[in-house]
């Protein structure tokens, strides 16, 4: 971000904040040496990871699964010029532990897509950046540029 360039730069803590609020966000990955985007829901953990829960047998799952990816989820509403926009980058993995597995069937998101053989998903938040334009007003005298 640039300054005064009309968007301010949310810390951590106002980032994970904002995250836990809504439901859909968008994994950013490589699929056949390609970028990638696929929306899901998702839940933060305790840590601030991003967990989702898709098929075990998903594309998604062989092409994410120990590699870095991206997660962005974001607000916005086109009528009053204002929202905010989260991304996390952090290694996804597969969660394997047993007692692990057991505590998110019962806290972690749900699929909103079932399948026989439902998996874990954790990104790790590494990196969190976030910015929120409020109402469209910028940060700087638009009659006297400096």
């Amino acid at each position: 971000m640039y300054a005064n360039d009309g968007f301010r730069e949310l810390d951590r803590q106002e980032c994970l904040a904002m995250l836990a609020a809504v439901p859909v966000g968008r994994i950013v990955y490589t699929r056949l040496a390609l970028p990638a985007v696929l929306p899901v829901n998702f839940c933060l953990d305790h840590d601030g990871a991003v967990l989702v829960c898709t098929s075990a047998s998903s594309d998604l799952v062989t092409a994410i699964d120990g590699a870095v990816v991206a997660f962005e989820a974001d607000e916005l509403d086109a009528a009053l010029h204002s929202g905010w926009s989260v991304v996390i980058v952090g290694s996804a993995n597969l969660v394997t532990d047993p007692a692990e597995h057991a505590r998110l069937l019962r806290t972690g998101p749900p699929s909103w897509v079932p399948a026989p053989q439902e998996v874990y998903v954790r990104i790790a938040s590494a990196l969190v950046t976030g910015r929120q334009l409020v109402g469209g007003r910028p940060l700087y005298d638009m009659q006297n540029p400096s």
